[in-house]
């Protein structure tokens, strides 16, 4: 092994170790401020995104999860009347699925606080870094795909 794929290694370590600790403390925050998880609000963000609605295999898609996980959390969220699910052009079979207006307020004020934490973990970032570090994720992605 070469000293340059050592430390390409090293640096995948350090990625993921970044990456655990942020998305520890985005479910923490989640948990403790909104009383939700990190799935539902991922969930909620999709269906934000797009306000005409998905099918649940395009929200699978979309959140690169199974049909299960995805219905299990719509489950959830349709129970609470964050979400609904409707017939699309009366075919029972094919249902789309949007967040109902108080879904909308819901997720808007979580995700309020969402961009606040997120710039908190990065607050030590600069411009400058910002722009650096997505052009080398945007490489290493390429060569990743």
């Amino acid at each position: 092994m070469s000293e340059l794929s050592k430390r390409r290694l090293k640096l995948w370590i350090r990625m993921l170790g970044v990456t655990r600790a942020a998305e520890n403390r985005l479910r923490d925050y989640l948990r403790r401020e909104h009383n939700t998880t990190l799935p539902r609000f991922d969930v909620m963000a999709a269906l934000w995104r797009r306000r005409e609605g998905v099918t649940m295999s395009e929200l699978s898609r979309m959140l690169l999860v199974s049909n299960g996980n995805a219905t299990a959390v719509m489950d959830r969220l349709e129970a609470d009347g964050l979400a609904r699910r409707e017939s699309e052009d009366g075919d029972r079979r094919r249902v789309r699925v949007r967040l109902t207006p108080e879904g909308l307020a819901a997720f808007e004020a979580m995700a309020v606080g969402h961009e606040a934490e997120v710039d908190a973990i990065f607050a030590d970032l600069t411009e400058t870094d910002l722009d650096t570090m997505r052009e080398i994720l945007a490489r290493a992605g390429r060569r990743a795909e």
